[in-house]
């Protein structure tokens, strides 16, 4: 194998940079020459692409984002698009891909591979809902990133002097995975925290939230995960059973900015490692992850078909820590 490819696909995660950087690496430690695709399958179909040499790539490891950028593609679903994507492969000397991105991303990967295209790929989402690993690159800086705000809401609340009591709600990125919101809960002091695996009622919450006031704390921060409620109407709901007027807090694409924690460094390394020595063990199909701190492999099916979702563990330390 003289040459591999390497994409991000779907939403970028931080430590996407730092994974790039370290397949780079680890190819040349082999002898193997690494193409930068830029846009995703879309760069991969236009053949936007260069090879990244570890001088190029040297400086990028604290980056957030993607250098090669990403975008969607409708044409790269289609048998069309696919064939044009592996004739581009073909034509830049590419006998093995690397994508970086969320199960979307692998569908894309297992669907090239049917051209007989050798693909792995690495899960890199802020949400961390990808099975087959305890950590998907980029999630956490996110939950860094969400606790540095609920101490800045817990500082500015501490500080007002207010007729009634206030609560704050505080929405975080999370469709089907409620990982960033409970372990920003735990983490970060909140006093409730709502997720898409739990069912919520709103009379329970609310007598809760009351309990505290009537104990004397004139404040409250609830974390909801983006696919457990509408933020919106919980804060309508949450007004009406406690007349307060509660304030939300979106932090939206906040969570995926900022300098990659030394945490997503070191995993986003890890896996690359793993994914370039797979390619050169003539392996595809396969996914890689990090399972007690080590760097492992299983069916790319696994991340696509299955969901990482919050513990029994985490749950019930939460329940105990909001008390």
């Amino acid at each position: 194998m003289k040459r591999i490819g390497v994409l991000t696909s779907g939403g970028d995660a931080p430590g996407m940079n730092a994974c790039i950087r370290a397949i780079v690496k680890a190819a040349a430690a082999y002898g193997i020459e690494v193409m930068g695709i830029y846009e995703g399958y879309k760069g991969l179909m236009e053949g936007k692409m260069n090879v990244l040499t570890c001088n190029y790539v040297d400086d990028i490891i604290e980056l957030s984002g993607t250098i090669l950028k990403s975008a969607r593609s409708k044409l790269f679903r289609t048998e069309e698009g696919l064939k044009l994507a592996k004739e581009q492969a073909d034509k830049n000397g590419i006998e093995g891909l690397i994508v970086i991105g969320g199960d979307g991303s692998f569908r894309g990967a297992c669907d090239i591979s049917r051209y007989g295209l050798p693909v792995i790929g690495i899960p890199g989402t802020i949400d961390n809902d990808i099975a087959g690993t305890d950590y998907s690159i980029g999630a956490d800086t996110a939950v860094n990133i969400v606790t540095e705000t609920l101490s800045r809401i817990h500082d500015t609340a501490r500080s007002l002097i207010m007729d009634s009591p206030r609560v704050f709600l505080v929405e975080v990125m999370g469709r089907a995975c409620g990982y960033i919101a409970m372990t920003a809960s735990i983490v970060g002091g909140a006093d409730y925290c709502l997720v898409p695996e739990i069912p919520y009622d709103i009379d329970e919450m609310c007598s809760h939230l009351k309990k505290k006031f009537d104990n004397g704390k004139m404040y409250s921060v609830v974390v909801v995960a983006e696919g457990a409620t509408n933020v919106n109407d919980l804060k309508k709901q949450v007004d009406a059973a406690l007349n307060i007027d509660a304030r939300t807090c979106v932090l939206g694409h906040l969570q995926r900015g900022g300098s990659p924690t030394a945490f997503d460094r070191m995993i986003a390394s890890q896996m690359a490692l793993k994914a370039v020595e797979l390619l050169v063990e003539g392996k595809t199909n396969q996914m890689v992850g990090v399972v007690a701190g080590k760097a492992v492999s299983c069916d790319i099916s696994v991340g696509i078909n299955d969901k990482n979702k919050i513990s029994a563990e985490m749950v019930r330390l939460n329940n105990i820590l909001i008390g």
